[in-house]
C-alpha cells in the first residue's frame, strides 16, 4: 500500500490536534493506493495459502447499530453479494485492511494476524457522517464545526465517498492500537473505492 501525498488531507491533519481542556483529539486522514508493491505482494502470496482471494470472509456487526448492514445498504463494489452476502467481503479486500493498517502504524504495530471479525462493514455512509461528526463535535465543539466542511470535502474530492463501501476495524483490547489507559474513545474508518483503486483511512482518538 503506498501512501499517496494530499496536500489537503496535510493541512487537515495539521487541525485534527485538538486540545479540549479534559482531553486532547488525535486524528488524521491518509489516502493509500491498492496497486500492490514489493512487500505488499510477498504479504499477499503468504495471505492467500490461507484463502482464495475471492472467498467471502464474515465480518462483525458495526458496533455503530443493531441493525445488519445489508438490511440498510448494498455493497457498492458489486462484487461482494447482496442481502446476507453483505456483511461478509472478500479475502482480498480483507487483505487491503489489513495492509492499510500495516502501513499507517508501522513500525509500531503489526496487523497480519487480524481476523475478518475485527472489521465491520458500516451501515451507510450517512451513518458513519452522523457518527464522526457526533463525536468530533460533542469533544471538540467550535473547532471541528469550523473544520468539518473542509475534511469531508476533502475526503470526497480524494476518493468519491458516494462509490466507496465503508470499513471500520473494531478490534479486541490487546489488538488495539489505541488500547493503553487513558483512552477514552476511537474510530478507524476505511473508505474503500474500488474504481479507483484507492483506501482513505480515517483513523481519531480521544485521549485523557
Amino acid at each position: 500500500m503506498k501512501l499517496l501525498e494530499n496536500s489537503s488531507f496535510e493541512a487537515i491533519n495539521s487541525q485534527l490536534t485538538i486540545e479540549t481542556g479534559d482531553c486532547q483529539i488525535i486524528g488524521r486522514i491518509e489516502s493509500y493506493s491498492c496497486k500492490m508493491a514489493g512487500e505488499d505482494k510477498q504479504m499477499f502470496k503468504q495471505f492467500c495459502q490461507e484463502g482464495l482471494p475471492h472467498v467471502l470472509e464474515a465480518l462483525s456487526p458495526p458496533q455503530t447499530t443493531g441493525v445488519s448492514p445489508n438490511k440498510l445498504s448494498q455493497s457498492q463494489s458489486g462484487d461482494e453479494g447482496e442481502g446476507p452476502l453483505s456483511d461478509k467481503c472478500s479475502r482480498k479486500t480483507l487483505f487491503y485492511l489489513i495492509a492499510t493498517l500495516n502501513a499507517s502504524f508501522r513500525p509500531d504495530y503489526d496487523f497480519s494476524r487480524a481476523k475478518s471479525h475485527d472489521f465491520s462493514r458500516e451501515p451507510s455512509l450517512n451513518w458513519v457522517l452522523n457518527a464522526v461528526n457526533s463525536s468530533l463535535s460533542s469533544a471538540a465543539g467550535g473547532e471541528f464545526s469550523r473544520l468539518q466542511p473542509q475534511l469531508w470535502q476533502a475526503i470526497d474530492d480524494e476518493i468519491c465517498l458516494s462509490e466507496c463501501d465503508i470499513y471500520s476495524y473494531n478490534p479486541d483490547l490487546d489488538s488495539d492500537p489505541y488500547g493503553e489507559e487513558g483512552n477514552l474513545w476511537s474510530f478507524n474508518y476505511f473508505f474503500y473505492n474500488k474504481r479507483l483503486k484507492r483506501i482513505v483511512f480515517f483513523t481519531c482518538r480521544s485521549v485523557r
